[in-house]
């Protein structure tokens, strides 16, 4: 990446939008404009988790905003990612796709996991480097994360459903508050957080940081009210809940630095940062500076380069973890790539597109390490189900779709092959698939693949048949079964 690259992240959160923009220079970014609204996307998640109208068009009209700041921005310069509230809604798609028309950018719905990894590498990139153990906490609006990690090296990371918004609606409602129901709000956090003690007992670190909204809020408090700046102390969270039963009620809290935008989710943040404190027997916690939407930056400039992507490492992981067979996966890979290179050398985004094609087709065989027995239904379920670091939700359940689809027929692909990419995708997939059936290269270099108005045609050199007749067999079987589909396959084999 270029010195003087402008870098964007947007982090669609559950209390809040939040747009950063940076200037790249040798590893650094330096901060060129920070924008943040409070949408309160999670307070229009029902009871049926649907995103009421009123809240989704809160959403649209921020990133309409954003949009006009991000003119002229490349795609490759911005990434946008949406979090818990997003990754519960169920009516998400509609909302996804006109945020996505408006904002003229990819919005990814990641994973708990992502997320968590990416707040880590946001607050890493922005401490001075050490080999203390960190604890490092993000209070978000409807989810919790937590990282263990030491330097820039995240090591376990999870995702709990509970935070400001969630606790807020569910134990101080119309913003009152009690000693009865922080006690409450308490305990039930504890219940949710009572597995992370085992997850990440103290032993393992030595010093808590906290990221982001609620430890961010908490500090401003603190600090503009007398107490040392920074540093969250428990006895500091204590008077702060003191001050807040006292007043009882949102509305007549009377603080130095509270901002308006927080007062309706402050409860339920403070009531989870102190179960966090006793649960774990914090003394106290060290805000951190940097944040998902930093992390969101920092993975942009990774994603330049397999050596650092963290979804190229994710791949990696996986092969080894499920025993993939790395000869056939290699093959099949640069078998696919090589056929979808021929019908989407116009597309400018085909590199890319390239990229997810060969990740899948170097996973295609992940579900044998359960059964040979639909092994392609046993990967589609591992890939929809994994951990992995490093991609969205959408890009995970891509990945499953080709999987699920690379042999067998194509009735169970109806919805997703209604894409042309997909099709184009799924169908170099199978084609390598079937090519690659002798677990040997085949001589695809003579194979030529192109495409025009919803049809494929397959044409092979004079001889190759003779060559090889159980692989032309397999193309004139894999013909017909496109022609059960919207799209259709011809092909000359010879």
């Amino acid at each position: 990446m270029q010195n003087g690259t402008l870098l964007a992240a947007i982090d669609l959160g559950s209390n809040s939008f939040r747009l950063e923009i940076g200037r790249y220079h040798s590893g650094h970014i330096e901060r060129i404009e920070y924008l943040k609204e409070s949408v309160r996307l999670g307070g229009g998640l029902d009871e049926q988790k649907r995103l009421s109208a009123d809240a989704m068009e809160r959403g649209w009209a921020c990133l309409a905003r954003f949009a006009e700041r991000l003119h002229g921005f490349r795609k490759q310069q911005v990434r946008a990612v949406a979090t818990q509230t997003l990754r519960e809604a169920r009516n998400r798609d509609e909302f996804v796709a006109r945020a996505q028309d408006i904002l003229g950018f990819a919005l990814e719905v990641i994973p708990g996991q992502e997320e968590a990894r990416l707040i880590y590498q946001g607050v890493s990139h922005l401490l001075p480097q050490s080999d203390e153990r960190r604890l490092v906490i993000d209070i978000g609006g409807r989810s919790t994360e937590m990282i263990l990690g030491q330097g820039y090296d995240s090591h376990k990371m999870e995702s709990y459903r509970l935070g400001s918004v969630a606790w807020s609606t569910k134990y101080f409602p119309r913003g009152h508050f009690s000693l009865a129901s922080f006690r409450t709000a308490e305990i039930a956090a504890k219940a949710v957080l009572d597995q992370a003690l085992d997850r990440f007992p103290p032993a393992e670190w030595t010093i808590a940081y906290g990221s982001s909204g609620t430890v961010g809020a908490v500090h401003t408090l603190l600090s503009a009210n007398g107490w040392a700046s920074g540093v969250i102390t428990r006895s500091g969270l204590d008077w702060l809940v003191e001050r807040m039963i006292k007043a009882g009620d949102a509305d007549r809290l009377k603080l130095e630095g509270l901002k308006d935008d927080r007062r309706p989710v402050l409860g339920g943040g403070v009531s989870v940062l102190r179960a966090i404190f006793d649960l774990f027997d914090i003394q106290q916690m060290i805000p951190a500076q940097g944040a998902l939407r930093h992390g969101a930056l920092f993975d942009l400039i990774d994603r330049q380069s397999d050596d650092t992507d963290a979804r190229e490492r994710t791949v990696r992981w996986l092969a080894e973890r499920f025993s993939i067979d790395p000869g056939q996966a290699q093959r099949v890979s640069q078998v696919a790539t090589s056929l979808f290179a021929q019908i989407a050398a116009d597309d400018p985004l085909g590199g890319r597109w390239s990229q997810k094609l060969a990740w899948a087709a170097r996973l295609h065989e992940i579900g044998t390490h359960i059964s040979h027995d639909r092994s392609y239904h046993h990967g589609a379920y591992i890939l929809s189900n994994v951990d992995a670091p490093g991609f969205s939700l959408a890009e995970l359940d891509r990945m499953s779709q080709m999987v699920l689809g690379q042999r067998g027929k194509l009735k169970k692909m109806e919805s997703p092959l209604r894409e042309e990419l997909f099709a184009k995708q799924l169908l170099c997939l199978r084609l390598a698939v079937l090519l690659c059936h002798a677990r040997q290269m085949p001589e695809h270099e003579t194979v030529q693949l192109s495409y025009r108005s919803g049809i494929f045609h397959l044409t092979t050199a004079p001889g190759w048949a003779k060559r090889y007749p159980q692989s032309a067999w397999l193309l004139t079987e894999e013909a017909a079964a496109w022609q059960k589909t919207d799209w259709k396959l011809t092909a000359d084999i010879r």
